[in-house]
């Protein structure tokens, strides 16, 4: 995606495995204003190896923020979560669980793992598109952010 002169591109990391709410996140982020560069990761082990630049992902960026399903095959979000928040290199990057979910063992678990906020997906594809706007509006807009490396 192009960038605004002088701003740096917004680093996300989606962790999903659903390939219609991969597409359609794509699609919400590249119609907005904010200037972003997506990676996804299918699978926990996969977002671990891209968070420590393992393998394959030695040049992966370091991303601004992390949006991470929780039923996720050979690694769950909770579990990765944990890895995440237990990495002092890591530790920073803030994590928002975006899950269809409603349990609330779920949503409490994923708050004592140091989750910075829990979101549940909507089922309807235009109430989907607002919420990801709305995480991106929050998350680039809002919050400040500590400075890359």
């Amino acid at each position: 995606m192009d960038t605004a002169e002088g701003m740096n591109p917004i680093e996300i990391l989606l962790v999903e495995d659903n390939p219609g709410d991969i597409r359609l996140t794509v699609e919400v982020l590249k119609d907005a204003k904010v200037c972003n560069c997506l990676s996804v990761a299918t699978d926990g082990i996969e977002a671990l190896q891209f968070l420590r630049r393992e393998g394959k992902y030695g040049e992966a960026p370091r991303p601004d923020l992390i949006l991470l399903d929780l039923n996720l095959p050979r690694r769950d979000g909770r579990e990765l979560l944990a890895d995440i928040k237990d990495d002092p290199e890591l530790r920073s990057i803030p994590v928002v669980v975006l899950t269809t979910s409603h349990a609330e063992q779920d949503i409490l678990k994923s708050y004592e793992l140091h989750a910075n906020c829990y979101i549940t997906k909507p089922v309807d594809l235009d109430q989907f598109a607002r919420v990801v706007q709305s995480i991106e509006e929050f998350w680039f807009s809002i919050v400040k952010l500590p400075k890359k490396d």
